[in-house]
Parts: structure tokens; sequence; C-alpha cells
């Protein structure tokens, strides 16, 4: 009875251990998100700023605007986040967990560059307020995917088809412009967004509770960004397509 009474305590001590770790964990996957958000936003806002000009009371881009938006170069800016995804996914595993951080946040500033157009389309006030909005909705979304007990593992496969046709999709009306289309992407961009991210807080929390017992804190530090990379996509693309809902343009 004794020494069933100390493996019982033991194993409490040890579920413990991993409840506290699971917090601090997760604490930093929110963390890190939150701080690319800002540096994209920081960015976006910057860039932007850099790229308008006034004459006469009228604004005009300036050579940087130009070069952005209306050269070749505005295709290279467009496809670089998903560029910069691909290959961050393929070489993290040869990066320590401070390195894997770094190009992070570099990342961060890449999709600022990215999004920066959303000021010169978008009113300031509808994009506080759609980023509310998406805020709120994360929110809620992760928690629920945090705090379910219903095994949603099964939505990963469904989704990320979902990512790829949305891809598709808006690649091919690039070239053909098509308001519905656009629409119909944006829509479905939200739905799929908002499945991955109680998939993704899910799979993030699984995995710790996986690996914690091996008590790999380079492996946990890398899979924290790892984990901040990917609720980081899921607020943005999220975010991107309530705005081109529900924006007021400017």
């Amino acid at each position: 009875m004794a020494e069933l009474n100390t493996i019982r305590s033991g194993a409490g001590v040890r579920t413990a251990q991993i409840d506290e770790g699971l917090r601090a964990h997760m604490n930093k996957v929110y963390g890190t998100m939150s701080v690319g958000l800002g540096i994209t936003g920081a960015a976006a806002w910057a860039i932007s700023g850099l790229a308008v000009t006034t004459v006469d009371g009228v604004q005009m881009l300036t050579p940087l605007g130009n070069a952005i938006y209306n050269s070749p170069l505005q295709w290279l800016i467009m496809f670089s986040p998903l560029i910069f995804v691909f290959g961050f996914a393929a070489m993290v595993n040869r990066m320590s967990a401070a390195a894997a951080q770094l190009v992070f946040y570099t990342f961060a500033v890449v999709m600022g560059l990215s999004l920066s157009s959303i000021f010169l389309v978008y009113t300031s006030m509808s994009i506080a307020q759609v980023f509310f909005v998406t805020a709120i909705a994360f929110a809620g979304l992760s928690l629920w995917g945090y705090t379910t007990k219903k095994d949603i593992s099964g939505w990963g496969s469904f989704l990320i088809m979902g990512v790829i046709g949305l891809i598709v999709a808006s690649i091919v009306n690039i070239f053909l412009g098509s308001p519905a289309i656009m629409f119909a992407v944006s829509v479905l961009g939200v739905l799929i967004f908002a499945g991955l991210t109680a998939y993704d807080t899910q799979r993030i929390k699984s995995e710790y509770v996986a690996h914690a017992a091996h008590g790999d804190q380079e492996w946990l530090g890398k899979a924290a960004i790892m984990g901040s990379l990917s609720l980081y996509l899921n607020f943005i693309n999220m975010f991107i397509m309530l705005l081109s809902i529900f924006g007021q343009r400017e």
C-alpha cells in the first residue's frame, strides 16, 4: 500500500510539473506570436508612410512606393512570405532555438512589407476595427482548442487541403481579377483559418505533453517558435480575409 501511494504521489508530482511547464510553454508561444504581430504592424505602417508623399494636397507614391507596388518587385514582395515559411520549416531543425526566434522576427518584418499596402487601400479606422474583431475571434477559437476534450486532430489534413486550395484560387484570381472569386476565397479563408486556430492550439498542447517527459529544452524551445509561427499565420490570414470582406476602402 505504501508503495502504491508512493507511485501515485510520484505520478501526481510529474503531472503537476507537466501542467506548469505547459502553461509556461503556451505563454511563450502566445508571447512570441504577439511580438511578431507587433513587429509586422509597425513595419507595415512605417513602410506605407514612406511609400506615399503629398504634393499640392494630392497623395502620390514616392520612388519607394512605386518600386514596391508598381514594379516587378511587387511579385517578389507578394510571394516572399510564402517562400520564407517553406524555407524556415525546412531549416528549423538545423537551427538553435535562439536563431529560430530571430528568423521568426525577421519573417515578421517581411510580412509587414508585404502587408504595407493595406494602409493605402483601407481606412485606418476599419483596419483597427477588423484587427480588434480578429483578436477576439482568435482568442475564443484558441481557448476552445486548448480546453476542449474533443480530439480535433482529424481536421488537419482537411484544413491543409483547404489552404492549398485557397493559395491556388488566389493566384489564379490575380490574373482573372474576379470580385466573386475574391469574396468566395475570403469567406472560405475565414472558416479555414478559424478551424486551423483551434486545431493548431490543440496540436501545440498535445506535442508539448508528448515530449515534456524527455526534457529536451532545445526541442521545446524550437517547438514554441514553430507553434508561434503557426498561430501567427492563422491570425494574419484571418485578419486579411476579414478585412477584404468588411474593410472600408479609402
